[in-house]
Order: C-alpha cells, then structure tokens, then sequence
C-alpha cells in the first residue's frame, strides 16, 4: 500500500511511528540541559571538585556539539537520501539515531561523549526535513500542514514530558539512565517505521548538488540568519536553565524538572499560537516575536531570584521562542523557490546554530565569572540580533520589489 491510498487508521498509525521518533529527538536533544550539572560532576569530576562553574561551562560543550552535528547533517543527508524511497531513509536515521545514543549511554569519557553527541545530531534535521514530506504526503491534499504538525508534537510533548521525567530519572538514577531511555524510545521507533510507514518513492533526478542551489539565494541566507541568531537567544537560557534555578533562585534540584514542564508548556502554548498568528501576518509576528523575547529574557535575568518570577518568565520564554518556531520555518519556505525538501531540513540546521552559539555563548559568560544570570543577557543580545537580521531581510525584500517594479 503506498501513501496515497492509506486506510485512516493505518495514516494514523504512520503518523504516530513518526512522532515516536519526534519525541525521542526532543528528549535527547533537550534532557542534557537539565542534568548539565550531574553530567559535569560525573565526567570531570577534578574540574567540579575545584570550580563547579567551568566544569558545567565546559559540559555545556555536550549542547554545542550536538546542535553542530544537526547543523552538518541536515544539508548534507537531505541532498544525498533525496533519490532514494523515503520509507527506508526514515529506517535508516531512526536505527542511527538509536545507535549514536547508545553511545552516549556506553562511552567512559568526556571526550567520547562529546563525539557520540556531534553523532546523534547528525541525523536530526533529515528526520524532521524527510519526516515532514512523508507525513504531509500520507494525508494528501487539504491536510498536508496538519500531518507535519502531528509529527513536530512529539518534540513539543517531549518537553513538557519526556525532559522533565528523563531529567529527573537522571538525577535519581544517573544521568545515562535518561539517555537509555532515549535509546529505546528510538529503538521503538524504528520498528514502528518499519512497519507502519508505506512505499514512499524519493526523487531519483534530485542530486546533492542540485539540492544545494538553494544556497544562491541570498533571502535564504538571511532567513537561516533569523533563526540561528535570533532563536540562539532563547537557547542561552535554556541550556543553563538548571544551575540558574539551584544556584541564583536557591531552589533544591527537584524544582528543575518543574520549571522544566513550565518550560514545556509555555513552547507547547507558543507553537500553536504562532503557527496561527503567522498564518495571519508572517512578518508582524516575526518581528513582534523578536522583541518579545528579548524583553522577556531581560525580564527574567532581572527577577530570576525569585523562583516564582523565574517560573513565570520561564514559561513566556518558551511561549516567546517557540512562537518563533513555525514564523521561521514559514519564512524559509517562502523564499527557498522550488527547493522545499531541503529548506525543511535547513531549517533546523539553522535552530540549531543557535543552539550550538547560545550554549557557547552562555558558557563563556559563565567560565569568565559573569555568573549564572549572564546567559540570559546573552540570550536579550541575541534576540536583538536576530531583529536586525529580519529588518534587514525585509528591508531587502522591498528594494528589490520597488527596483523590479521600475
């Protein structure tokens, strides 16, 4: 049975298999941030017993080496699996996904988990890029934004449950704990897509550097500039949310996971909410959502003592960010022409820049004494960053039409 022709219950079930491995995606991606503090003690244990500050700065490379694995893979997996049947591509990330997180479970070291992490992230764009055309294909026509949709909640429910739940497994059990979790939220996956997802052929004419035109279009470079500038802001906060709640709110280790589905909740309430304001005026919300959340981070670095406070402006960050979310990757799509299949995947490449740059950036604040508020700084900068790369997107846009039109 191929795509076209799927019974509503076996569309269904196809959808599900691949919001499986959405989830995974979103737990793995997202659980290292709140047990950064248990995986610095763990892994370099010198560095924490003499400055627990620079051994979380330095876990926090775990966060930017990942996010670097996305930003190589999406582009790169996408252009080269385009000609093959996209059903045995989504078996074979889901089985890399699987594997490259057991890794993390397995390896002794720092410098082998940090590998295994820059693996993991390797095929998390071409999951969600692949994903997206395959769900939006089994609904067909009339339903296509709602099957990549279904597929995308299992990274927003992976952050209301699956980071909270695997955070606090991880400071129960022990962080690997978490991570083999994930590994077998993948390995499920993988058997779901081996049997539920239907013949989906790819696009035998498409090559890896016919995929990579899209880089000649400038509106692309600056649609990619938003998100990775822009939503680094949002991850600065993030990936050093725990030690902000521990050490500046003073509040004990299982308030983290808490905060964390406060977290959750706000980006599950502002993928919704900016899928539908986007719909309404993309380039109003894009920029409305920029300012917003640079004045939400500058709200929350100067309250973040109070728990109460924290807890509140945790979730307008995520409701904020997450708004972002659905603006962007709309914005991607519009000006990508005809190279839709890779735009998708580049996407995240781009969300995940800005992973890797704000968990950098908050982490050289940190390791130079600024303290545990600073990443929220850095996330108001980059923020503001991010608005003036779509002021100047749309501001190009508008020269060109004025110059086309003479």
């Amino acid at each position: 049975m191929t795509s076209s022709n799927l019974t509503r219950g076996a569309a269904t079930w196809a959808l599900l298999s691949l919001a499986v491995g959405s989830f995974g995606i979103g737990m793995t991606e997202f659980v290292v941030m709140g047990l950064l503090p248990n995986i610095a003690e763990d892994l370099q244990p010198a560095l924490w017993a003499a400055r627990p500050e620079d051994a979380i700065a330095q876990t926090g490379w775990l966060i930017t080496l990942y996010a670097l694995g996305v930003v190589v893979g999406a582009p790169t997996i996408a252009g080269v699996v385009a000609k093959y049947p996209r059903n045995r591509v989504m078996i074979g990330l889901a089985l890399a996904l699987t594997v490259f997180n057991a890794l993390t479970v397995l390896a002794p070291s720092f410098e082998l988990v940090a590998v295994s992490r820059f693996l993991a992230g390797l095929p998390h764009g071409a999951y969600f890029g692949i994903g997206a055309l395959v769900a939006a294909d089994v609904l067909g026509p009339g339903m296509r934004a709602k099957g990549v949709a279904f597929v995308l909640t299992g990274l927003t429910v992976a952050n209301v449950v699956g980071v909270p739940l695997g955070t606090y497994l991880g400071q129960q059990v022990g962080w690997r704990a978490a991570f083999l979790v994930v590994t077998g939220i993948f390995a499920v996956a993988t058997i779901l897509i081996a049997f539920f997802i239907p013949a989906h052929p790819g696009d035998p004419g498409r090559t890896l550097r016919a995929e990579l035109k899209v880089f000649r279009i400038g509106q692309v470079w600056l649609a990619l500039g938003i998100g990775a500038i822009g939503f680094g802001g949002f991850f600065a906060v993030y990936s050093y949310l725990a030690p902000m709640v521990t050490e500046v709110a003073g509040s004990p280790e299982w308030v983290v996971p808490i905060v964390l589905v406060i977290m959750g909740l706000g980006m599950t309430t502002g993928n919704l909410v900016g899928g539908h304001l986007a719909d309404v005026d993309l380039k109003r919300t894009l920029i409305g959502g920029l300012v917003a959340l640079a004045a939400v981070l500058a709200l929350l670095a100067a309250t973040s003592h109070w728990i109460w406070a924290l807890g509140f402006f945790v979730f307008l960050t995520g409701l904020t960010s997450s708004a972002l979310g659905p603006t962007i990757q709309t914005r991607l799509m519009d000006v990508a022409e005809d190279n839709q299949s890779i735009a998708a995947a580049l996407n995240h490449s781009a969300l995940n820049i800005g992973n890797s740059l704000g968990a950098f950036l908050g982490g050289v604040v940190i390791a130079v004494g600024w303290g545990f508020v600073a990443p929220a700084w850095v996330g108001v900068a980059l923020a503001l960053g991010g608005l003036a790369v779509a002021l100047a997107s749309f501001a190009s846009e508008r020269a060109r039409g004025v110059a086309l039109s003479n």
